[in-house]
Formats: structure tokens, C-alpha cells, sequence
């Protein structure tokens, strides 16, 4: 899945996933979420943040989360 609205850097913000170059963390936004922000509130807080922005920070977690299926190796 390719992410065009998430950055990772490692000379910004210690490569922590942003978003679009900004310093606002992937986890900022979907811990605001998680606190039952809405989308008109996260907004109002972090106004350099675009509406398509938090959809895709939770598309993102949601990725970094997944299980992936890992190739059983013999010993």
C-alpha cells in the first residue's frame, strides 16, 4: 500500500512517521482519534492538518499493525 500523505524521515523528528513533511506525528493524530476526537476537532487543533490527512494516518497504523505472514525458516 503506498502512503502519499506519510513521511518518515530519519533526519526529522527521529524518523517518527509524519504527516506530509510536518512535524505531527502519524501517532499524534490517531491518538486523537483513539480519544474520540472528531475530524472537525483534530482540524481546530492542528490546522496545518488537510481532511484527507487523518484517514490516511489511520490506513497507516493500521498497516504498521497488521500481521504478516513470516517464511518458517529450518534450523
Amino acid at each position: 500500500m503506498k502512503f502519499t500523505r506519510i513521511s518518515v524521515d530519519p533526519a526529522r523528528m527521529g524518523g517518527v512517521p509524519c504527516i506530509r513533511d510536518l512535524r505531527i506525528p502519524v501517532a499524534t493524530v490517531v491518538g486523537m482519534v483513539a480519544d474520540g476526537m472528531t475530524a472537525a476537532e483534530i482540524l481546530a487543533a492542528l490546522p496545518d492538518l488537510d481532511p484527507q490527512d487523518i484517514p490516511e494516518a489511520l490506513r497507516y497504523a493500521a498497516d504498521a499493525v497488521r500481521e504478516r505472514e513470516l517464511p518458517l525458516i529450518e534450523a
